[in-house]
């Protein structure tokens, strides 16, 4: 990542990101760190994380871990204490997963997060941002989704961040706290986590295809989503934590390119890209599943100079090759 996404020094800043050790919260951390700030703090409890996305930010000066779980206040106090800036990524992902487990979906994405919110406001937080998700326009058919106009959620994962966009609100209106929530659009990228029952579709694909097996197709295929490279997700954390213009606060954003692409085509591109001419298979379509999904990203633009730097073709290729590599290590 060699953007700029800010124009402050950071040397006198301290952030925590929860999540850290996980797909989008290393990134976050390793953007701050790269560009000098001076204390990352990072919490996970190696849930969804990886020491190996630690090695990558271990080496910097400003790095910091604590292995724990949001799910205790205390370990959020801890957390927090000292801190500026959070960006709260910490999360169990998955509609599958909340759907066959809704209580620990609802134990961490909505109590941790009133925790580390909670923790936030005690250690006078400067400004905090968090994780939310396209999953809360539901059964909203209009594209592309704008942030004012949501439907009924579809899973229990997609009530967690309801939940959490509500608490968000509450929070800076009760205790002051400037609070910036961002509601992801199909976020992919280098460290998504290959393995696994709820694994993403793009390192499912690109595993399958270099095993030369058939990945499964939930459905038609035809359904649509706006994928969107990490990197646009690292921006407008970092946008999002620093800026300080008083309209863009406590206020949920889109986070997406605004470009809508069928599984079907994504497959075809990864086997074309990877020389393959394996077929995939479609299997019954995935309960809790949005069938379209495009984002209106006018209102980051306009209140956070949120602009995205990499479109999904380009991204796409930047995965296939980072998966390409590490499969060929093992």
């Amino acid at each position: 990542m060699d953007n700029n996404y800010h124009n402050k020094d950071l040397s006198s800043a301290s952030f925590l990101v929860t999540g850290g050790a996980g797909f989008i919260g290393s990134h976050i951390a390793e953007y701050l760190l790269k560009n000098g700030a001076g204390k990352v703090r990072v919490l996970d409890n190696f849930a969804n994380g990886f020491q190996s996305n630690l090695d990558v930010l271990s080496p910097y000066a400003g790095f910091e871990f604590i292995e724990g779980d949001i799910r205790d206040l205390q370990t959020c106090r801890n957390a927090s204490d000292g801190i500026n800036y959070v960006s709260h990524q910490a999360a169990l992902g998955s509609v599958p997963r909340s759907i066959k487990d809704p209580s620990s979906t609802n134990d961490v994405n909505v109590g941790g997060f009133v925790n580390i919110l909670k923790a936030a406001v005690e250690n006078n937080v400067r400004q905090f941002v968090y994780a939310s998700s396209s999953s809360v326009y539901g059964d909203e058919p209009t594209l592309p989704k704008k942030e004012d106009r949501i439907g009924n959620c579809l899973s229990p994962y997609a009530v967690s961040k309801r939940a959490d966009e509500l608490y968000g609100a509450v929070f800076a209106d009760a205790y002051g706290v400037p609070v910036l929530g961002f509601r992801y659009f199909n976020i992919f990228g280098p460290r998504q986590d290959p393995d696994g029952p709820y694994a993403a579709v793009i390192p499912l694909f690109v595993k399958a295809i270099m095993n030369n097996t058939s990945a499964f197709i939930n459905g038609d295929g035809e359904q649509t989503r706006d994928f969107t490279y990490v990197e646009n997700a690292v921006q407008v954390n970092i946008k999002g934590m620093l800026s300080e213009n008083a309209e863009a606060k406590n206020k949920v954003y889109n986070v997406a390119v605004g470009e809508k692409y069928s599984i079907n085509f994504l497959y075809k591109s990864i086997r074309e890209y990877l020389n393959s001419n394996i077929e995939a298979t479609h299997r019954e379509p995935r309960e809790g599943d949005i069938r379209n999904s495009l984002a209106d990203i006018a209102l980051a633009k306009d209140l956070l100079g949120y602009e995205p730097t990499m479109d999904f073709k380009s991204g796409l290729t930047k995965t296939i090759e980072y998966f390409k590599d590490l499969y060929s290590q093992h």
